[in-house]
């Protein structure tokens, strides 16, 4: 089992919060997968295909072009005729209040013989029909020839040019005003305007049925596709034919969708595939670094990740936006390596490809580039320490992922000719790359929503110009150095442990930071008077504890993040002061002290890093009180510092090994020989006889100085 894999009972409110994440998770993923799957084809007509041979997977027609389709309809609408009916009740009203009103007239301005003419004008207008200016200037438009008036269950076709509006037939009645018999003058005084009204109205309900019965007549395709065909081949031209054909596959496909059946499928399908994505993800989590399930921050990173990359793809398919090669998707291996490891960097990285490829009209393309583009990010930026890191991995992943793209176009044969290249794809994996830079900008963003500190951040913390550290060098100078050997020591350690170097450095610089509270009272920082000289046991003990707390709140003064906060808390764990306890109990042997007064108020190291920590603390604290540095004597401390820190049990909530602890002594003796190494003392010279000088009692004065010397550069 992992050291990071360890298998507890989790309490229900962990499971529910682990189902609800698993359930979000695959709604969001279910819901805005594309549910338009038809792919979507490249090609334009008189050009060659450039993809791989098409065959029919269904019968399907071939529909015509929607000009062909609007010429023939144009052609047939042509014999439309749209129905109006007819009102012979206008006319009978019109025409008794013509007779009325004439009896009024004067017969010297109308004479009677008027009548008679103007009431055979009037039937026959009314005969011919009268409709609404609106309705012939549309008929007009759209070029109908006949018009279909209905009247009591009959219908009879009359030509439009036949049929009047009110102005035309105001104009037709008085057409006979210039003749001897007929004058403008009087038919103008007889006011016609009064008497013409439309008597024909559009019926809507008759016109569009004749209007779909002459559109049922138009036949849609000109051809059938069979199970099998061949389509198109590959270099093949696309004509008008074909070009019509695979328009014709697209709308088959769109319209086999609507079916409530296939609709149903479709998103079954998806809600399936976005479940299994999601539980292969925590699956993993859950098999080899349950760990990182236990930490929300990390839960909430590695699904935000890991969804908002499918959400940007299926956007972009969606909508039919640039190609997705332009996303950055080198991103997610980048920050998930940063903060955890390389090995969740690529499973996550590969899941989250596969969760996007289920929208892509060429998967296999996608994943081996984006895939090899993921590793080379892996590989080439185990640590970002700085800005120069992640240009050098830009670099390799925008190489890499053309490379495995011109390899995908030489394996199918795109190289023969230049229009077999998709020149755009290179460019876009070129954006890709420079964009992947970006992750610089977002660390901050990233570390301060979801509380991770990267290695960035660490090395500007290690910086001894901040602020706590020059004052730590200033205002206690003894811890200050003291923080630099434990610091030099952890690194070492941590490095052949495979463990975050720059993260134990870091704590350890800052780990006793709460010393500056009271500097006076650590031995590293006194001259001559000890302070704690006339305090009781309890009190020294006090306020040699004090220090954790007092650190973690100069930390949080100083806005530490909290990783850097867990060695100040964790560098002493639970351990006790044992010197003024000792002292007490030899001074008061009859008294039981409280152990609480004397105990560090903890937690103990809960990671391999803050293990380390404790441990190079302890030991160079140790080494400072040994009479002799010799090589028994600091293996020996070694020895018991440790063993009496595991003999403590302060090492059982964090994942270290006996081997990892060995492999820490043997380094820490190693590193301790190499700074208290034994100097070499330089002898005297000696003096020529003639020059000795008798001193005052007749002897020789010895030569000046102390007669030892320090190894250069010691």
């Amino acid at each position: 089992m992992s050291r990071f894999n360890h298998r507890r009972k989790l309490a229900p409110r962990e499971i529910f919060l682990r189902a609800l994440t698993i359930l979000a998770s695959i709604v969001v993923l279910g819901t805005v997968m594309p549910k338009d799957t038809v792919n979507e084809m490249t090609y334009k007509k008189g050009e060659p295909w450039d993809d791989s041979p098409l065959i029919a997977k269904d019968s399907f027609p071939v529909f015509k072009p929607d000009e062909v389709l609007q010429r023939e309809r144009d052609s047939l609408h042509r014999f439309y005729e749209p129905y109006f009916q007819q009102d012979p009740t206008v006319r009978d009203s019109m025409t008794e209040a013509l007779k009325r009103d004439f009896a009024s007239l004067s017969r010297k301005t109308v004479p009677h013989y008027y009548l008679a003419h103007l009431l055979r004008k009037l039937s026959e207008v009314y005969q011919r029909g009268v409709m609404e200016t609106e309705d012939y200037d549309r008929l007009l438009q759209e070029k109908t020839a006949f018009v279909r008036l209905f009247w009591q269950n009959e219908a009879g076709a009359k030509p439009l040019r036949q049929v009047f509006t009110e102005k035309t037939a105001y104009e037709y009645m008085m057409e006979e005003g210039d003749s001897t018999r007929f004058t403008h003058k009087a038919l103008g005084a007889c006011d016609l305007t009064r008497y013409l009204r439309p008597n024909l109205s559009y019926d809507a309900a008759k016109s569009q049925q004749q209007r779909q019965e002459v559109d049922n007549t138009l036949v849609p395709y000109m051809g059938q596709v069979q199970v099998g065909q061949k389509i198109v081949d590959r270099g093949q031209i696309v004509d008008n034919y074909t070009y019509c054909v695979l328009k014709s596959l697209e709308r088959y496909q769109r319209e086999r969708e609507k079916s409530t059946a296939e609709r149903m499928a479709l998103v079954t399908g998806q809600f399936m595939y976005a479940t299994l994505m999601v539980l292969m993800l925590f699956g993993y989590f859950q098999q080899f670094r349950s760990d990182y399930l236990d930490s929300t921050r990390t839960v909430a990173l590695v699904m935000s990740l890991s969804l908002v990359f499918p959400l940007i793809t299926y956007g972009m398919m969606e909508h039919s936006l640039m190609s997705v090669y332009v996303i950055p998707y080198c991103i997610l291996p980048i920050f998930i390596r940063i903060f955890m490891d390389s090995r969740t960097a690529f499973i996550t990285h590969v899941i989250m490809l596969l969760t996007c490829a289920v929208a892509l009209k060429h998967p296999y393309e996608f994943l081996v580039t984006e895939t090899l583009a993921g590793l080379v990010a892996i590989y080439s930026l185990r640590q970002l320490n700085q800005r120069s890191d992640l240009l050098r991995a830009a670099i390799a992943v925008t190489a890499v992922s053309l490379a495995a793209y011109l390899c995908m176009d030489i394996i199918h044969g795109n190289l023969a000719s230049t229009d077999g290249l998709d020149k755009w794809t290179y460019i876009y994996l070129t954006i890709a790359g420079i964009l992947s830079m970006i992750s610089y900008l977002l660390l901050i963003p990233v570390e301060r929503i979801f509380g991770f500190t990267s290695n960035v951040t660490l090395v500007e913390l290690s910086n001894i110009n901040n602020t706590v550290l020059r004052r730590l060098s200033e205002e206690a100078p003894g811890t200050f150095q003291h923080s630099m050997q434990v610091a030099n020591l952890a690194a070492e350690v941590a490095n052949n442990l495979m463990a975050k170097s720059q993260l134990v450095r870091t704590g350890a610089l800052y780990h006793d930071i709460g010393k500056l509270m009271n500097p006076v009272f650590f031995t590293e920082n006194q001259s001559g008077v000890n302070p704690h000289d006339g305090l009781p046991f309890e009190k020294s003990a006090q306020i040699i504890i004090r220090h954790v707390p007092d650190g973690l709140k100069l930390a949080d003064k100083y806005k530490l993040p909290k990783a850097v906060k867990d060695f100040i808390a964790t560098h002493h764990g639970t351990s006790m002061v044992k010197y003024f306890y000792i002292s007490y109990k030899n001074k008061y042997p009859d008294r039981e002290p409280d152990p609480r007064l004397f105990t560090y108020p903890g937690p103990n190291p809960s990671t391999l890093e803050q293990a380390i920590l404790m441990m190079a603390d302890a030991v160079e604290a140790a080494s400072r009180s040994l009479p002799e540095y010799t090589e028994e004597s600091v293996s020996a401390l070694v020895e018991k510092v440790i063993d009496s820190q595991v003999r403590e049990g302060y090492f059982k909530m964090c994942p270290i090994t006996f081997r990892e602890i060995e492999i820490a002594k043997e380094v820490l003796k190693s590193k301790l020989k190499t700074i208290y190494h034994t100097r070499v003392q330089y002898p005297d010279e000696a003096k020529k006889p003639e020059e000795a000088t008798p001193d005052a009692h007749g002897g020789q004065q010895s030569p000046s100085g102390d007669g030892q010397g320090a190894k250069p550069g010691s």
